[in-house]
Order: C-alpha cells, then structure tokens, then sequence
C-alpha cells in the first residue's frame, strides 16, 4: 500500500461531486488539525496525489480513534494490517469453505464433521 498527501483543494476532482461520486478505491487515515490536507493508503497509483514515503509531520491519525492520535510509519503498517485482517473471511467461514472443499487433513476433517454432526444448523 502507498501513502499519498490530498489537499483539501483537490478533494472534489479527486472524489467528485456528491451528483458525480468518483469511486475511489482508498482509505483516509489522518489529517491536519485544520482539515487542510488528508493521508490516504491506496494499492492502486494515484498519479494527481503525492505520493509520500514515510509519515509528514502535523497530520492527527482518524483511521481509528482508540488507537490515539499519533501516527508515524508503523501505525500505517499497523492500518494496512488491520484491513488485510479486516478483509478475509473470519477463520470459521474459511474454514468451512475448506471443509466444504475437502481440502484438509482427513483427521481434521472427522474433527469438523463430529462439530457439525453435534451442533447442526438451523
């Protein structure tokens, strides 16, 4: 993921309009106390943003609010973690789908069907 700077000026060329949203495939994770300038994570180049390699100083962090205020470079590996994280399947769907794939040890497989065989759904 790439860090980029958007000024407050560029928002609506960069997002558009609220009649003309432009989809953005992005994540805002801090600004400046005055809403001036933005930092956004992005897997896709974002060649009218630049581009920055490590954290500017004066932004607050607002990806997530209980994680504090400050932000530096490993709280954007830690953002990129958590919407890695946040973007699979839970353990139990995947799971499943290997279950439901016969794509697992066969003794882990007994263990599972015994799971689903005691606790059916619905």
């Amino acid at each position: 993921m790439k860090l980029y700077r958007l000024l407050a000026s560029q928002s609506n060329e960069f997002f558009g309009s609220p009649e003309h949203p432009i989809q953005r495939d992005v994540t805002l994770i801090a600004q400046t106390p005055n809403c001036a300038e933005f930092l956004l994570l992005s897997k896709d180049l974002q060649p009218s943003l630049k581009s920055e390699s490590t954290v500017p100083v004066g932004f607050d962090f607002t990806f997530c609010q209980a994680w504090g205020l400050t932000i530096n470079d490993e709280v954007v590996a830690r953002v990129v973690r958590d919407l890695r994280t946040n973007a699979y399947p839970s353990i139990g769907d995947q799971l499943d789908m290997l279950f439901h794939a016969n794509a697992l040890p066969a003794d882990l497989m007994a263990q599972l069907q015994a799971v689903k065989d005691r606790y059916p759904k619905g």
